[in-house]
């Protein structure tokens, strides 16, 4: 009885149309920059201010009257205590796989190689002393967000990892955010954390690094504060690609893409399909399982950002994802291996029918903060070697240093810079060095 209301109450959208990859481009651009003003206001505010303005943002914005900025250990306690056991668990259960995969990601501490007799070379990986996660939050709950950031900062190593996220801050975030091994819980939201987090108050000590999804106020704060703070990457709306052929089961599809939609009426998705009667497939799925989604007023808006190519054979289809360079990228085509070997730019990659994006966002492990826009043709998705950073190695000998020493002193002599060639020259006296060098 109630899916049939729900289904009477239901309205659906406009059908989604034929797009071009340029039409679906431009329309992905983030448009930041709209915000820029208001934004430089705050970061303003913030830098001049400190606690006081992240007080007086949150009340303005967030309509929350704080008494402290950061999260006691004690309302750590009751949170766990407002969740289910299962949800605890589940919470467990995703950061075991989340940090199980990143530890894979991560090189050696150090390597070295002699390449060379008396020539040895290496790389020494060293993570970040301070790390800063943003986690959206207000109306909705993102507990994998919190767990995807958090533990891929301290997979890496990070000694101080600390977070911002917005008043209230729901019960199953703040577990997630223990759960992850967070070191400093903040309940500030919005571009006034990131400015927080970038340039220091007298509560948030100034950060390395920030990572993390959020609205355009956050994206333009992180691209605004570049000089003071390194970001992952600028990220916008959600977004959604599958490439299908006549293979692909349209209701798959269309799950997919709707699970992508629900995230907000910016979001969007696009088929590209080699296959000219599989659009109307998916689209007459997505309207079926759109009748009982909670969520299908936004679904449908999201619509409006969204559609489909048809190109004339799979290496078109595979050409033109290049081009799209999605955020998330289903491939769901006869040969998934062949297409996958020609994939270039996507976030994250979800191969078969029974690999749904919601795996990857939940649970499988890898990653859910990603690039989009067309970023993907650029940035990679977060990682957890993005928390570390490298110095290159050499160690010579005595004859391994003279083996050098006449193309280190010719090239000093063309650029002019007498003193390099020197710092060789003195370490055999310069009779010795000359010989060596004629020879």
């Amino acid at each position: 009885m109630a899916k049939k209301e729900s289904a009477a109450k239901f309205e659906a959208p406009e059908k989604w149309k034929e797009i071009s990859e340029e039409y679906w481009i431009a329309n992905r651009t983030n448009e930041t920059d709209k915000v820029k003003d208001i934004v430089e206001g705050i970061i303003e505010q913030v830098r001049t201010e400190g606690d006081k303005a992240l007080i007086a943002l949150t009340e303005k914005f967030d309509k929350v009257k704080l008494k402290r900025l950061q999260i006691t250990r004690d309302e750590i306690d009751a949170a766990y205590e407002k969740l289910d056991q299962d949800v605890i668990d589940e919470l467990e259960n995703a950061a075991y796989n989340i940090s199980r995969f990143h530890r894979m990601q991560l090189p050696p501490d150090m390597w070295t190689t002699e390449v060379e007799p008396g020539i040895t070379l290496g790389i020494k990986s060293t993570p970040l002393n301070r790390v800063g996660c943003y986690i959206p939050g207000g109306l909705a709950a993102y507990p994998s967000s919190a767990l995807m950031t958090v533990i891929a900062a301290k997979t890496a190593g990070v000694d101080e990892v600390i977070c911002c996220t917005p008043a209230p801050i729901q019960p199953a975030v703040l577990a997630a955010l223990d759960i992850a091994g967070c070191d400093e819980i903040y309940a500030v939201g919005g571009s006034q954390a990131i400015a927080a987090m970038a340039l220091g108050t007298e509560s948030i000590e100034k950060v390395q690094m920030i990572v993390g999804p959020g609205n355009m106020f956050v994206t333009e704060a992180k691209i605004l504060l570049q000089k003071d703070v390194l970001i992952d990457f600028p990220a916008g709306p959600s977004e959604a690609a599958v490439l299908a052929d006549s293979s692909a089961v349209p209701e798959y599809v269309a799950a997919d893409l709707i699970a992508q939609g629900e995230h907000g009426p910016s979001s969007a998705y696009i088929l590209v399909t080699d296959d000219p009667t599989l659009p109307d497939k998916v689209w007459d799925c997505m309207m079926d399982i759109l009748k009982d989604e909670p969520r299908r007023d936004i679904i449908a808006k999201s619509t409006a950002n969204s559609g489909y190519i048809i190109c004339k054979d799979m290496d078109l289809a595979i050409e033109t994802m290049n081009g799209v360079a999605p955020e998330h990228l289903c491939i769901q085509v006869r040969n998934p291996q062949d297409a996958l070997a020609k994939i270039r730019n996507a976030g994250s990659i979800f191969v078969g029918p029974y690999t749904p994006i919601a795996a990857g966002d939940y649970a499988s492990g890898t990653n859910h903060v990603l690039p989009t826009s067309g970023y993907a043709k650029m940035y990679s998705g977060l990682t957890a070697n993005m928390f570390r950073k490298t110095s290159t190695v050499q160690m010579l000998t005595e004859d391994g240093l003279a083996s050098l020493a006449p193309t280190i002193t010719t090239l000093a002599g063309v650029e002019g810079l007498h003193a390099h060639g020197m710092s060789v020259d003195i370490r055999f006296g310069k009779k010795e060095a000359k010989k060596k060098s004629k020879k």
